[in-house]
């Protein structure tokens, strides 16, 4: 029986509210419950570092020259400095690979730790940074021309992805979360790349936990509130329901981030509960009518899968991966443009059978979506990169343990 793999996982984010942490919460958490090998290796409030075999956890507090990305996330150049301590620590586990979530202060860590222990280096694609920069850019010069704006954040974000690739490169095989993130890898990196979507706790969201007892319309969004998720297109949306004689309605925002304050003068029918987990999240899904997510530089959507096992309808651009979530007219909506969301959501809040039928087709749906399924596969795919099959379509060996590996990647 071929062994399993040892992994040492580098993640730029675990603690934080967002798609990489959850994604790599949910990670460790499998690997404990089927007791594999596995090292997690990120950033925390403290530097700590525990072996419970077969699953240890190096946390690292990053130092004074850290500085902010998000409101809970932060970036340490200096974080190389301990890459001594972190190799002594990888060295003693023995992985058969290391597996980074991105060009972060903790992904190039780890690519500098696989290449000095050389152990082959694997990553998995979770944000699409090169149009977040364009986005962010874009808002500080809203002072000039629209045409010149554009012009220097196109160039940005072609400069930062190219960045991005070159890190990308330095991996055997990657992983991705949306079959054109999967094309555009294996393109323009040239390694193999595997498609790794993402999972959900239907137990936890669940329309069982609706509790709302008033008939008021609510929309829902959730997420960072900056400006890469394009939040401030709620407030069109808003207009839109008032224009249409709608008044009885409420926006439910939950998150935080730069743009709340904007939102929070330009919105007059919003609550901003601010950011929530748990159960408490689990409700305020559940007592959503209509998900309105309008970002378009989104690689899956977490929140999406999230709304939909909650039994709520989305409406979604067609931009990034949450198109790839929705099954447009039957689970939600899939929209075009900006005209189209608009129409999208004002049609959902006028037929209330309709938002019934897609909220019970979204859960049938929400509860194929296996976190333990998409780890297997992860896993499968490791064992074909170490038996040396990742990268070959016409390899006429036959499968081994991990058959199924590189079902859902293209080789190179």
């Amino acid at each position: 029986m071929t062994p399993v793999p040892r992994v040492a996982f580098f993640t730029d984010s675990f603690h934080e509210v967002n798609g990489v942490a959850l994604t790599s919460r949910q990670f460790e958490s499998f690997a404990r419950r089927q007791r594999l090998p596995f090292l997690s290796v990120h950033c925390g409030p403290k530097d700590f570092f525990l072996n419970q075999e077969p699953a240890w956890t190096l946390e690292l507090r990053r130092g004074r020259a850290a500085f902010g990305l998000e409101h809970d996330l932060s970036c340490d150049p200096l974080l190389l400095c301990r890459r001594d301590r972190v190799a002594q620590v990888v060295s003693e586990f023995k992985p058969d690979l290391i597996h980074v979530t991105g060009p972060g202060d903790v992904g190039i860590l780890g690519a500098c730790t696989a290449h000095s222990l050389r152990v082959p280096l694997t990553a998995s694609w979770h944000t699409n940074l090169h149009e977040f920069a364009a986005r962010r850019l874009e808002r500080s010069l809203i002072g000039l021309p629209r045409q010149i704006r554009r012009s220097i954040t196109g160039g940005v974000e072609s400069a930062a992805l190219h960045c991005v690739l070159q890190f990308y490169r330095l991996a055997r095989l990657l992983f991705a979360p949306n079959p054109e993130l999967v094309e555009l890898l294996q393109q323009r990196a040239g390694r193999p790349t595997c498609l790794m979507r993402r999972g959900i706790d239907t137990s936890l969201f669940s329309p069982v936990r609706r509790d709302s007892s008033d008939n008021v319309l609510t929309l829902g969004f959730v997420g960072r509130l900056s400006p890469e998720k394009n939040v401030r297109f709620l407030a069109q949306v808003e207009r839109a329901l008032l224009n249409a004689g709608r008044c009885d309605f409420r926006f439910l925002i939950v998150g935080g981030g730069s743009e709340k304050q904007w939102l929070s003068e330009h919105l007059w029918h919003a609550e901003f509960p601010g950011v929530l987990s748990g159960e408490t999240l689990a409700r305020a899904y559940a007592n959503m009518d209509i998900f309105v997510f309008p970002s378009e530089t989104d690689t899956f959507g977490n929140v999406i899968l999230e709304a939909m096992a909650s039994g709520v309808p989305a409406v979604v651009t067609a931009d990034g991966g949450p198109k790839f979530l929705v099954e447009s007219g039957e689970t939600g909506f899939v929209a075009h443009d900006e005209a189209g969301l608009l129409d999208c959501v004002l049609r959902l809040a006028d037929d209330p059978v309709l938002r019934r039928d897609m909220g019970d087709a979204a859960r049938r749906h929400a509860l194929h979506q296996s976190w333990d399924q998409i780890f297997e596969n992860v896993y499968s795919a490791y064992g074909a990169l170490l038996e040396g099959r990742s990268g070959d379509t016409g390899n006429s060996k036959q499968p081994s343990d991990y058959a199924t590996s590189m079902a859902g990647c293209r080789a190179s």
